[in-house]
C-alpha cells in the first residue's frame, strides 16, 4: 500500500535501486499496546518513520520543504495528514495480530498524524480490535508488506499503556533462510516484463513480531 502513496516517489526509488531490488522503502516501526481497566488489550497505535531517501523524495515531489532546511512550516506540515493513511478496502495496514495462534481483526486507521524532522516523515495511526482482547495467551503483532516492496523493522521499545505485569519481546525472522527465499524468488524472475507485478509475497519471511505476555493476577 505504502507504494501508491507517491507515484513519483516510487518511480525513483525504483530506478534507483533496480527493478528487482526489493525492498525499495524501509521504515522503522513503533509499537503502543493499548489496555483497558480490565487488563484486556484494545488496540495499537503504531509509528512508521520512513527512511531518509524515500522522505525526501516525496517531500519534494509535493513542494514542500523549498527552502531545503529540513524543517516544514505548521501550514507545510498541515499538508501532510493523512498521506499515507487511505487506505484500499481489505487493505491490511502491513500490520497484523494475533491471539496464540488466532489472527485479530484490526479496525482501519484512525486518529493519525504526520510530520517531518531530521529529514524523516513520520506518522502514527490508531487500530482497534473489534473487541477487547484477554491476556489469557500471548498476543502477537507482526509487521510486514507481503510483497516486501516495504521492509518493516520494529523498534525494541515497545509501549504498553494502561496495564502493568506484562512483558514485550521483539523476536527477529530467520534472515538467512528469508534471504534464500528472496534469492531464489528473484532468479525465477530474471527477464521477466512485469517484475513488480510477478513478485512474489515472500514478505512474511522477513516479519518481526512483538510478542506481549501478562502474569495472571494472584
Amino acid at each position: 500500500m505504502i507504494r501508491t502513496i507517491c507515484t513519483t516517489a516510487s518511480l525513483w526509488i525504483a530506478l534507483a535501486g533496480g527493478a528487482l531490488a526489493h525492498p525499495h522503502i524501509f521504515v522503522d516501526t513503533e509499537i503502543e499496546v493499548i489496555f483497558d481497566d480490565q487488563a484486556r488489550a484494545t488496540g495499537l497505535r503504531i509509528t512508521w518513520v520512513y527512511d531518509d531517501l524515500f522522505s525526501m523524495i516525496l517531500v519534494e515531489d509535493r513542494g514542500l520543504d523549498p527552502d531545503f532546511d529540513g524543517a516544514l512550516t505548521a501550514a507545510e506540515t498541515a499538508t501532510l495528514q493523512g498521506f499515507d493513511m487511505q487506505w484500499d478496502p481489505g487493505y491490511p495496514g502491513d500490520t497484523y495480530a494475533l491471539s496464540g495462534d488466532t489472527p485479530l481483526p484490526l479496525s482501519g486507521p484512525a486518529d493519525w498524524t504526520a510530520g517531518y524532522a531530521e529529514g524523516r516523515l513520520t506518522s502514527t495511526h490508531l487500530r482497534r480490535f473489534a473487541e477487547p482482547v484477554g491476556m489469557d495467551q500471548t498476543l502477537v503483532v507482526q509487521v510486514y508488506d507481503p510483497s516486501f516492496y516495504t521492509a518493516y523493522s520494529l523498534l525494541p521499545a515497545v509501549r504498553l499503556t494502561g496495564v502493568e505485569g506484562c512483558s514485550a519481546q521483539v523476536f527477529e525472522p530467520d534472515h538467512e533462510a528469508a534471504d534464500a527465499r528472496l534469492q531464489a524468488a528473484i532468479e525465477e524472475l530474471a527477464g521477466s516484463d512485469d517484475v513488480e507485478g510477478a513478485f512474489p509475497a515472500i514478505g512474511s519471511a522477513y516479519a518481526e513480531e512483538v510478542r506481549i505476555t501478562c502474569v495472571a493476577p494472584s
